[in-house]
């Protein structure tokens, strides 16, 4: 194993709670998405809700359940205060079916909304009622938009037969029929008030002239559009080709691409560059929505794969790129030197590399199948992926944080499941597969040199050093020692597997899991290695002997991974049940169960600096964990010496004789032995019962309530049960019975103190009879003796 760490000689911080920092969850599942006129916030559809996102750092401000204004399939409208959030107006869409299009006028007075019903209705958002109902369209209208000049009246809508009808809403008739698209209209611009841009799945755009309601140009564009954006008129666009002040126009669609087109001569004189990865799966790039965001001066788009894009308008350079939808989550590591951004493979070919601060995030196109697994290099500038395609590829991050593939190796005869980078150095990479094999990949000192790395055109070739079989089944898991000398291996056969680096050849077997192994690891300070398995256990073995030093129960699903937190004094384990649980080695005991999903947690990986955990889920979240013992340490030493203080002053009051003060300070404390002591220090002065009234009636309303709470439980004992009479009595004596009726828990302590009294009170009964006798005994006993007295006498 490697030399022990200088830092392991500080006695060990153990670990006692993690909290839950920040979560990536899936914000956009499809549908329009809208930017505010500032352009910092994005209203993104998702499901049942309606996410409000900060477009600079990423974070989910607010989700508006079920502005502006929605439109849902129970016909309703609902026009939001988004950002209390607060539904300001609900009403009726008079639709009978679902709203399908709306849009605001310039104004935001009125709004336009297309139903599936093949009507359009014109709505007074003042006064919330219905100003126009638009007929005349054939099936599901799904387009509509205001001209911008509002004195006009003029709305254009588009609907499932192709075409772009005017509407006059002066007079709530169809003036025109626009006819040229063979196919879905999907979007409609205005060049000014007497020319449209149109475009279409039918591979064209047309620019219209408004006067004439005629076809001025006819452009083709070679894909599928689904949305065209006129560049405006001013600024400088000499990058993108422009060189006139004619009409020019950007194109989204099918090609995945931005293109700028001369709406005159209906050339393309700008188109951004296809990376090489996308060449052959242009499906993978397909953009769905594009509109310019003139408070940004940027392009945003939105890809299939509800990926959002921002681009410079005037060079069309990638800005920033958030991810609205990760799917099912299969692993996850902190990357870069100082753990600034986490690498995530979701169950697809792509990567995504999200930046912490911005969560900026990059696509990596390069697997052609699920990417299964991963793993970072120590330093965090290279990783490792592998995937159902059989190949395992090697990453680099560039000093901007740019990613690029530097490698591809090929080998394995069925889908790579498992992988682990060399420790010490960029040295080498263990892989292993469905096919029960195990390969040691080395890696070229070419790739490894930063300078060399960043001269590297196409991902180099790495070749296998050793293949070996190594298990009978599917090998879930494996992990590389400190040392970079041993290799260990976890399998569905219930065995894991110690195996030297050099040859590949088998050193030991662990044996004593009663289902399959998911994942190993090795210590990072001791000899030992940790599995867990699907029986629902974690094990720790002896390196020197395989025998089972430790077993950890508690989790009641398979458990799908571990690593070692503390310095190897701790261990963190996930489960398919959606738990993480924390466990001391020492001890066996688990110390914290965290629970943050709701699906199999997949990924679990901590930073450089032990303070932070990443875990990944089949619920398509990932959550950032801090590790907040040290906070939590220090709070409850702030306040246990805050509670010296206080008992102090307390001590102080009751010296000085200020009751008031001393029993509110008491209340405050919320511990009922300090009031009780209290209300004792009042009853012992000379006119203790009188103080105490007086003390008790000038208490605020939550105070009487805690007092009251209190001396239901000081009721309970005999011993305490004359001070708890006394300020009950003050309590009925002074406070009204609707008063009394007002406090919070009354019903419960009136059948609390109610049986207890009654026992008092029976007590004292037997007490007094008691007393009552013997005082007539003595009385009798004194009465014989004066007789006897009065006899000697005489």
């Amino acid at each position: 194993m490697a030399d022990t760490d200088p830092a392991a000689a500080a006695p060990v911080r153990f670990k006692s709670n993690y909290a839950a920092t920040r979560k990536i969850e899936p914000f956009y599942k499809g549908g329009r998405i809208q930017i505010s006129r500032d352009g910092k916030f994005m209203f993104c559809p998702c499901g049942s809700k309606v996410n409000v996102i900060d477009v600079e750092t990423g974070a989910l401000l607010h989700s508006l359940q079920q502005v502006l204004v929605t439109g849902s399939r129970a016909l309703l409208l609902r026009r939001w205060r988004w950002r209390e959030p607060r539904c300001e107006r609900s009403w009726r869409a008079v639709h009978t079916a679902p709203v399908a299009t709306m849009a605001f006028d310039p104004t935001a007075t009125l709004l336009a909304t297309g139903g599936c019903d093949s009507t359009i209705k014109v709505w007074d958002m003042v006064k919330h009622y219905c100003t126009h109902n638009l007929k005349g369209s054939s099936g599901v209208v799904h387009l509509v938009q205001f001209h911008p000049d509002i004195s006009r009246l003029q709305l254009f809508s588009s609907s499932i037969d192709y075409k772009i009808r005017i509407w006059d809403l002066s007079s709530s008739r169809c003036v025109a029929v626009l006819e040229g698209h063979f196919s879905a209209v999907t979007s409609l611009a205005f060049a000014d008030g007497n020319s449209l841009l149109s475009s279409g799945r039918d591979k064209i755009c047309m620019v219209w002239d408004l006067e004439s309601r005629q076809s001025k140009r006819t452009v083709p564009v070679y894909e599928t559009v689904e949305a065209a954006v006129l560049l405006p008129k001013e600024g400088d666009f000499s990058q993108l080709g422009v060189k006139n002040q004619g009409l020019h126009f950007v194109t989204a669609g099918s090609k995945g691409i931005l293109r700028v087109w001369e709406a005159a001569s209906g050339a393309c004189v700008h188109s951004q560059a296809v990376p090489f990865a996308l060449q052959e799966e242009p499906s993978e790039r397909s953009l769905s929505q594009c509109q310019f965001v003139p408070a940004r001066n940027e392009i945003l788009t939105v890809s299939m794969e509800h990926n959002i894009l921002f681009y410079d308008a005037q060079s069309l350079q990638l800005r920033k790129q958030l991810a609205g939808y990760n799917e099912e989550v299969l692993d996850v590591k902190f990357l870069g030197p100082g753990d600034s951004h986490i690498v995530v493979a979701t169950n697809s070919p792509q990567l995504k590399v999200f930046e912490l601060a911005t969560s900026h995030c990059q696509i990596l196109y390069g697997h052609t199948e699920t990417i299964l697994a991963l793993d970072v290099f120590r330093k965090g500038l290279m990783f490792v992926t592998c995937a159902k395609d059989r190949s395992v590829r090697l990453w680099r991050m560039g000093r901007a944080g740019r990613v690029t593939c530097v490698a591809q190796g090929l080998g394995h005869a069925h889908g790579v499941g498992a992988v682990a980078c060399s420790r010490m150095k960029e040295s080498f990479v263990v892989t292993s597969s469905q096919d029960c094999t195990i390969k040691i990949w080395n890696i070229p000192e070419s790739l490894t040199s930063k300078a060399k790395a960043a001269l590297i055109s196409s991902p180099e070739p790495l070749h296998a050093r050793v293949t070996e079989r190594g298990h009978d089944k599917d090998i879930n898991s494996v992990a590389v020692s400190p040392n970079d000398k041993l290799l260990a291996t976890g399998s569905q056969d219930r065995l894991a597997k110690l195996w030297s680096c050099s040859d590949c050849s088998l050193l030991g077997v662990f044996s004593g899991h009663k289902r399959g192994i998911w994942c190993v690891q090795f210590s990072p300070v001791d000899q030992v290695l940790a599995t867990s398995s699907a029986d629902g256990t974690l094990k720790l073995w002896g390196l020197r002997d395989f025998s089972c030093l430790k077993t950890f129960e508690g989790h009641d699903a398979s458990v799908l991974k571990i690593i070692f937190v503390s310095r190897g004094a701790q261990l963190l384990s996930s489960g398919s049940d959606g738990l993480l649980k924390l466990w001391t080695i020492k001890t066996n005991e688990c110390v914290k169960t965290l629970d943050g999903h709701e699906d199999k947690i997949w990924g679990l990986h901590s930073n450089k600096k032990d303070d932070m955990v990443v875990t990944a889920s089949s619920d398509s979240c990932i959550t950032l964990w801090q590790d907040v013992t040290e906070i939590e340490e220090k709070e409850a030493q702030a306040k246990q010496e805050e509670q010296i203080m206080k008992e102090q002053e307390l001590s102080n009051l009751l010296h000085e004789k200020r009751f008031l003060k001393a029993l509110g300070l008491a209340i405050s404390l919320d511990r009922p032995h300090t009031v009780l002591t209290v209300v004792k220090a009042i009853l012992r002065e000379p006119e203790g019962r009188r103080h105490l009234e007086e003390n008790i009636v000038r208490l605020r309303k939550d105070q009487k309530e805690a007092v009251l709470a209190f001396l239901v439980t000081w009721n309970t004992n005999s011993r305490n049960c004359h001070e708890a009479q006394a300020v009950m009595e003050t309590l009925l004596r002074h406070e009204a019975p609707d008063t009394l009726l007002q406090f919070s828990g009354i019903k419960s302590a009136v059948e609390s103190l109610l049986p207890y009294t009654e026992r008092h009170f029976q007590r004292l009964s037997r007490l007094l009879q008691a007393s009552t006798f013997i005082e007539f005994m003595w009385h009798n006993m004194r009465l014989a003796d004066v007789a006897q007295q009065d006899q000697g006498t005489l």
